[in-house]
């Protein structure tokens, strides 16, 4: 597609796009037949697609590659290739929320813990009235479940899908089932139902302006740490590959 203007990070291609140019990609791809994919990579995921070539391989297959993670702007910097800036994946899908809202198409959510995804409606729809939420499931199963989670979530009639597994097992059941989904797109969101629903607490707007919610977030889950490790790993791996 002519639109694919993208830099490629430690061998990941990542779309060099700001909020606006993506979701105007986003509408473009939501109009086409089938189910679109997109895909939210941050340093971590980077990081471990460039160790995982079936991870690697499905974000390249993607429609659309945002760049969610501070670390991926840095690290284009570094590379003379200079993202614009960081689209984070909770803000971008929000947007297609309101967007939906307007134009009376549906969305499934799926993932996180039992009772969060109806939550995570509950709160969008008082937000957004015109939402139609064709119906919501829990991340909980077991893999000889999927497929009557697909078969539910095609029957909902959804024209979206959110998907909430957490990287990288939302993207590979995204990627797996995506000719099976009769929705017309599909993106992993990570942790923001959880977000929505009230049950993880955001960073603060001076920590994401400042692309410091891993910082937030070490603070909040110090058990993280051993996760928060990736991003100096990322950052020396990018310095080190350009000096090859």
């Amino acid at each position: 597609m002519a639109y694919r203007n993208r830099v490629n990070i430690l061998g990941v291609p990542v779309d060099m796009v700001d909020k606006e140019t993506a979701f105007g990609i986003f509408r473009e791809i939501f109009a086409e037949p089938g189910c679109s994919m997109i895909v939210t990579p941050n340093s971590e995921i980077v990081q471990n697609a460039s160790k995982d070539p079936e991870l690697k391989s499905l974000i390249a297959s993607a429609d659309l590659i945002i760049p969610d993670g501070i670390g991926l702007v840095y690290a284009s910097r570094l590379m003379g290739c200079p993202l614009s800036e960081r689209v984070t994946g909770i803000d971008f899908l929000e947007s297609i929320i309101e967007y939906l809202s307007g134009t009376g198409e549906s969305i499934f959510f799926f993932g996180s813990k039992p009772g969060v995804a109806e939550k995570a409606a509950e709160k969008m729809k008082e937000k957004y009235p015109g939402l139609a939420v064709a119906g919501t499931h829990h991340g909980y199963f077991k893999p000889e479940e999927e497929e009557e989670i697909v078969r539910e979530i095609n029957e909902s009639g959804a024209d979206f899908l959110c998907v909430a597994l957490g990287a990288p097992k939302q993207e590979k059941f995204i990627a797996s089932h995506q000719k099976q989904l009769s929705v017309r797109g599909a993106i992993g969101v990570g942790g923001s139902l959880d977000v929505w629903a009230g049950s993880l607490k955001r960073a603060p707007e001076f920590y994401r302006k400042h692309g410091l919610e891993w910082l937030y977030r070490f603070i909040q889950q110090p058990t993280r740490f051993k996760r928060m490790l990736a991003l100096p790993a990322f950052m020396l791996r990018v310095i080190f590959s350009g000096r090859k």
